[in-house]
C-alpha cells in the first residue's frame, strides 16, 4: 500500500499555489521515511559478510538471513566478501546507499579493525549505525591428532620445550582468531609460530590438514570435526563447559583460573539509514532470532542469542573497541 503524500484535497482549500506546492513537498519528505519503513523491504535485502564461509560470521549470518527471509517474506541474499581482516567487506557496506537493503553481519573483528588500520577507507564509529547484538560463542582449542599432547597441560608442556615449535593458524593478523590466540599465549606464557591466513574456514582447513598444529576459534567451526578423529578438543574458553561437547574441559578449571575469551556477532547498517528503518531493521532481527527453529539452530551450533536494545549494543561495542586497542597496543601487534 502506497503512503505518498496526494496534495489535491489541500488545494481546494488554499488558492495559493506556492503554499500548496511547499506544504506538500514538506509532507512528502515527512512522510517518505515513515512510508518506506512500513512497506520495508519490499525486495530482496543483501547481507554482505565480510569474512570467508565457513568461520562463525558466515554461520550465524547464514541462518540469521534465513530467519529474515522467513519473517520477511523476501529473500535475504548472503554475499561474502573477504579480505584484510573484514575491512574490504566492511568498507564496502560503508559506501552503499542507506535504504536499509545492504546489511553488514560481521564478529568482534568490527571491534578491532579500528586500532589495526588506520587507512582503512572508513570510520567504524562515523559511518555505521549498529542494529543488535546476535549471538556470542566461546572458542575451542584445538589440535591436529598428529599431536601427542591431550590435555592443556601436556599442550603447555611441549610449547615449552620447543619454544615457537608448534604453530597456531588464524583468519589473518587482527582476527579474533589471531588476538584471542595471543591472549591465551600471554596468559599462558608461552610461545607459538602465528601462520595467518585468509579466513577461520582456511585456518580451520589447515589445523585438519596438519599445515598448523594448534587453533583457537569459534566453537561452531571446529565443533563438526571433533567426531572424525583428524581434530582434538584441548579446553574451551567459556567459564562453564558447553552442552555440545561437555566431555571437553574449560580452560579455566585445566590450569588457567579465570581465562575467559568469546567471540561475538553483531548486525549494522550505513550510519545514512533512516531512524525508522532502522528500528525496522531492529524489529525484524528480533522477530527472526525468536523464530523456535533459528533459535534452536543457533543454539544447537553453540551459540547464545541476545535480545539487546540498539543503545545498549552501541555501549557494547565502544566498550569493545577500547578494550581491544588496549590489547593491541600492549602486545604492539600490526597489521600487515
Amino acid at each position: 500500500m502506497s503512503l505518498l503524500f496526494k496534495p489535491g484535497g489541500i488545494g481546494i482549500l488554499l488558492k495559493n499555489k506556492m503554499m500548496v506546492a511547499t506544504l506538500a513537498a514538506a509532507s512528502v519528505l515527512v512522510a517518505a521515511p515513515r512510508a518506506h519503513a512500513d512497506v520495508f523491504p519490499d525486495k530482496p535485502v543483501r547481507m554482505v559478510i565480510p569474512l570467508a564461509p565457513g568461520g562463525g560470521s558466515d554461520i550465524v549470518g547464514r541462518i540469521v538471513a534465513q530467519g529474515l527471509t522467513e519473517h520477511w517474506g523476501k529473500t535475504v541474499v548472503v554475499d561474502n566478501r573477504p579480505g584484510a581482516g573484514s575491512i574490504v567487506g566492511t568498507a564496502i557496506v560503508a559506501k552503499t546507499p542507506g535504504d536499509g537493503y545492504t546489511l553488514l553481519v560481521s564478529s568482534s573483528s568490527f571491534a578491532i579493525s579500528p586500532a589495526l588500520y588506520k587507512n582503512s577507507g572508513f570510520d567504524a564509529r562515523r559511518d555505521f549505525t549498529g542494529i543488535t547484538l546476535l549471538a556470542s560463542q566461546p572458542s575451542l582449542l584445538v589440535v591436529n591428532s598428529n599431536v601427542q599432547a591431550k590435555t592443556l597441560k601436556e599442550l603447555l608442556a611441549q610449547a615449552q620445550a620447543r619454544p615457537g615449535g608448534l604453530s597456531y593458524g588464524s583468519a589473518g593478523v587482527g582476527s579474533a582468531t589471531h588476538l584471542g590466540s595471543e591472549l591465551f599465549l600471554h596468559v599462558a606464557k608461552q610461545k607459538m609460530q602465528h601462520v595467518p591466513y585468509k579466513s577461520a574456514g582456511l585456518a580451520t582447513n589447515a589445523v585438519l590438514n596438519g599445515e598448523v598444529q594448534v587453533l583457537l576459534t569459534n566453537a561452531a567451526s571446529v565443533l563438526p570435526h571433533l567426531s572424525g578423529g583428524k581434530l582434538r578438543a584441548i579446553g574451551i574458553t567459556a567459564k562453564e563447559r558447553t552442552a555440545q561437547a561437555p566431555e571437553v574441559p574449560t580452560l579455566h578449571e585445566s590450569g588457567l583460573p579465570g581465562f575467559e575469551y568469546t567471540t561475538w556477532y553483531g548486525a549494522w547498517v550505513p550510519a545514512t539509514t533512516p531512524k525508522a528503518v532502522v528500528g525496522r531493521l531492529h524489529q525484524s532481527f528480533q522477530a527472526a532470532l525468536a523464530l523456535p527453529a533459528i533459535n534452536g539452530l543457533l543454539t544447537r551450533t553453540g551459540l547464545q542469542t541476545y535480545r539487546m536494545p540498539q543503545p545498549e549494543f552501541a555501549k557494547y561495542v565502544e566498550t569493545e573497541m577500547q578494550r581491544w586497542k588496549t590489547v593491541i597496543d600492549a602486545a604492539g601487534i600490526k597489521a600487515e
